[in-house]
C-alpha cells in the first residue's frame, strides 16, 4: 500500500507571548519572555513563584458565561486555537466528509484546576455531603477538549486523546500522520493544550525540583543551555495544526505551510522522571524521524529543541544531538523556545512543531533567549542565542521527550 503523503494546511496557537499565531511568531524572533509573577493564585509560600501565564485571555471574547463555566481553561484554550487553525485551514469551506475529518489531541495534565476546586469546595462544606457538579467529571478528564471541538464542527472521524506527559501532542501528531497516511482520514485537526498553572501544577513540580526559582527576575529564569540553568518555568495554552492528505489539500488549493515527512517514537526505559543520561532515547527518536522522512542526516538544517532549561536534561539532548550527528551538528540551527514561552507540558510538542513550520515558512529561526554564561559541560553548537536567524531552513525537526522516557521527533520539509 502506497502511504498519502501530509501537509500542514492550517494554524492555531495561544501561548503565554501571544493570543494567536501572528502574535506568537512576531514574539518569538523578537525574543520576548512571557514569564511573570504568578497571578492565578496567591505563591507566598511557594517555592515557585514565576510562571508563563497566558496575557489578556478572557474567556468571555470566545465563549457565553454559562459554556464558559462548564469548561475547565485547558479545554478552553484547546477550542480557542482549535478555531484559529480550522478558519486557517478553510477546512470547514473545504466540504469535506466530515465522517473523514478527526481531531486528535494531546493533554497530560488536564482538567486540574476542576478538580482542585472541587476537592477545596467539598472540604469547605465540611468534607461530609457530597455536593458535587455534574459537570465536574467532564471538565476534567482529558479527552473532553477533542470531543468539544468535533461536537462544535460535526467532525466523525478519529476522536480521542494521547497522553504521554511533556511528550503529548508531538505523539498527537505522529498519530494524525498516520491516519492520513493509511487513508483513515483525509484531514486531522491535532494539536495539545494545557492548564497546570494551579497550587497542584506549581507545587507539584517545585517539590521535584523541576522549576525555576528565580523569582527575583522572572523574565531571565527560564535558561536552555545556559550555565546557570536552574529548571523550566511552568507555562499554559494550547498549540493546533491541521493537516491534510496532500492531494485533497491540492485539489482544493489550500495553503500549505510545509509537509510531514516521518517521526520517531522511543521510550528512555531508564527513569521516571530522568533522561537518559547519553539522550539514548532522545537520539533514536531523531534517527528514526530522518529516517522515515527519507532523508539524510546532513539534510537538518534545524531542531527545535526540547530545551527545557533543566541541567540533566539540557545535557542529554545535546548529547543526543552530537552523538548523532557528529561534525554535522555544528551546522544545524538549534533553539529552544521554551526560553520565551516556558515549559507548556501536554501542548508543548504543538507549539513547538508550529515554530519548526513557520522556521521553514520564513526562512527565520528564533532565537534561545537569557543565555549570559557558556557552559562548559555542552558541546558548542548554534543554539541560536539572543537573537533571531535569517536563514533558509528546507528540513527541520522538532523534540518533546516527558516524564517516563516518552521521546517524540517530528521531521517536516519544504513543500
Amino acid at each position: 500500500m502506497e502511504l498519502k503523503r501530509v501537509v500542514v494546511t492550517g494554524l492555531g496557537a495561544l501561548t503565554p507571548i501571544g493570543n494567536n499565531v501572528v502574535s506568537t511568531w512576531k514574539a518569538m524572533l523578537q525574543g520576548v519572555s512571557g514569564a511573570s509573577p504568578i497571578t492565578r493564585f496567591d505563591p507566598e509560600h511557594f517555592k515557585c513563584k514565576i510562571a508563563c501565564e497566558l496575557k489578556g485571555y478572557d474567556m468571555l471574547n470566545y465563549f457565553d458565561k454559562k459554556e464558559g463555566r462548564r469548561l475547565d481553561l485547558f479545554t478552553q484554550y484547546g477550542m480557542v486555537a482549535a478555531d484559529e487553525a480550522i478558519a486557517d485551514a478553510g477546512l470547514v469551506e473545504a466540504a469535506y466528509d466530515n465522517a473523514r475529518v478527526g481531531v486528535i489531541w494531546g493533554c497530560g495534565m488536564g482538567g486540574v484546576k476542576s478538580f482542585y476546586d472541587a476537592v477545596v469546595d467539598f472540604q469547605k462544606a465540611g468534607g461530609i455531603t457530597p455536593r458535587f457538579s455534574p459537570f465536574l467529571v467532564p471538565s476534567v478528564i482529558t479527552d473532553i477538549c477533542p470531543g468539544h471541538i468535533s461536537i462544535k464542527y460535526g467532525f466523525r472521524g478519529p476522536n480521542y486523546v494521547t497522553t504521554a506527559a511533556c511528550a503529548s501532542s508531538g505523539v498527537a501528531i505522529c498519530n494524525a500522520v498516520d491516519a492520513i497516511r493509511l487513508c483513515k482520514a483525509d484531514a486531522i485537526v491535532v494539536g495539545g493544550s494545557e492548564a497546570a498553572v494551579t497550587e497542584m501544577g506549581i507545587g507539584g513540580f517545585a517539590a521535584m525540583q523541576a522549576l525555576s526559582t528565580r523569582n527575583d527576575d522572572p523574565q531571565t529564569a527560564s535558561r536552555p543551555f545556559d550555565k546557570d540553568r536552574d529548571g523550566f518555568v511552568l507555562g499554559e495554552g494550547a498549540g493546533v495544526l491541521v493537516l491534510e492528505e496532500m492531494e485533497h489539500a491540492l485539489a482544493r488549493g489550500a495553503k500549505i505551510y510545509a509537509e510531514v515527512t516521518g517521526y520517531g517514537l522511543t521510550a528512555d526505559g531508564h527513569h521516571i522522571t530522568a533522561p537518559h543520561p547519553d539522550g539514548q532515547g532522545a537520539r533514536e527518536a531523531m534517527r528514526l524521524a530522518i529516517e522515515d522522512s527519507g532523508m539524510n542526516i546532513s539534510d537538518v538544517d534545524h531542531i527545535n529543541t526540547h530545551g527545557t532549561s533543566t541541567p540533566i536534561g539540557d545535557r542529554a539532548e545535546t548529547s543526543a544531538i552530537v552523538n548523532l550527528f557528529g561534525s554535522h551538528a555544528q551546522h544545524i540551527a538549534i533553539n529552544s523556545t521554551k526560553s520565551m514561552t516556558g515549559h507548556l507540558l501536554g501542548a508543548a510538542g504543538a507549539v513547538e512543531a508550529i515554530a519548526a513550520i513557520l522556521s521553514i515558512h520564513n526562512g527565520m529561526v528564533p532565537p534561545t533567549i537569557n543565555h549570559f554564561t557558556d557552559d562548559s559541560d555542552l558541546p558548542q553548537l548554534d543554539y541560536t542565542f539572543g537573537k533571531a536567524a535569517v536563514r533558509p531552513v528546507s528540513f527541520a525537526l522538532s523534540n518533546a521527550f516527558g516524564f517516563g522516557g516518552h521521546n517524540v521527533s517530528l521531521a517536516f520539509r519544504k513543500f
